[in-house]
């Protein structure tokens, strides 16, 4: 089937341009991008840094990623951030490590009363909720990590504040490893790039197989990754590497 190019001229792609347009325009406000940028649809330089002066540059998507601001917004309440959801969504998607289940009876979570909303921040209320031994078990790996996002709220914009409270981005991964803000939390997750593989890897055969992978698949995932490392993990060597492992050519067709 020939492929026919788009009529710029057509009612059609000018109406799908202008709702570009106005959609970008829109999130370019929302994120204090420069509005010029959103038109011309130039890329905003994603320095690891963060450049403290200029809150409008570090807000902005490209920073961590296009698709982050959409993730921040998920693992967010309407009302608040949450440092145990979006640790939650580390821990599972990105380092393969997903938390155990929160035990019976956990005491609910210390909500800011109303007119204090301002005034204590979401880590300080952790922090208070940590301290009863039965919540700090499962905190302890959740929180640090989603402290780390903190200086994002919750649609993704950059702040420096939470109320009244500076942001304290600063905690430990799991293994140790400190960092503080998340220019470091990146370079830290880049440290764990082997754990980040294989949880990549295992989402692809899962999405490949059309089930979760079980324990027996296990050595073909190992086989995946030593074949795509040596093309430095590229697309192509990770598709064409699952798509020649056995888990994948022995599939059962669905009944």
């Amino acid at each position: 089937m020939q492929a026919h190019p788009i009529d710029p001229s057509s009612v059609e792609s000018r109406a799908s341009w202008i709702i570009a347009i106005v959609t970008l325009v829109i999130l370019a406000i929302a994120y204090g991008a420069p509005l010029m940028t959103a038109v011309a649809l130039k890329p905003i330089a994603a320095d690891l840094q963060v450049p403290r002066s200029d809150p409008a540059l570090a807000s902005s998507l490209s920073y961590l990623g296009a698709g982050l601001g959409g993730i921040l917004m998920v693992t967010s309440y309407d009302h608040r951030t949450s440092p145990v959801v979006r640790g939650k969504w580390l821990l599972e998607n990105l380092l393969g490590t997903p938390p155990p289940p929160p035990p019976a009876n956990v005491p609910p979570f210390p909500e800011a009363e109303e007119g204090q909303a301002t005034l204590v921040s979401v880590r300080e209320r952790m922090e208070v909720h940590r301290r009863n031994p039965v919540c700090a078990s499962c905190h302890s790996q959740l929180d640090p990590l989603g402290f780390a996002l903190e200086n994002f709220d919750g649609i993704g914009k950059w702040r420096e504040v939470d109320g009244v409270t500076k942001i304290n981005a600063s905690g430990n991964m799991p293994n140790g490893a400190k960092f503080n803000g998340p220019a470091e939390f990146r370079a830290v997750l880049v440290e764990q790039s082997d754990a980040f593989m294989r949880t990549l890897v295992e989402k692809l055969v899962t999405y490949a197989l059309g089930r979760g992978v079980e324990y027996y698949d296990m050595p073909a995932v190992r086989r995946i990754l030593r074949e795509s490392a040596t093309d430095e993990y590229r697309w192509s060597s990770l598709l064409l590497a699952i798509v020649k492992s056995a888990p994948f050519r022995m599939r059962g067709s669905a009944s």
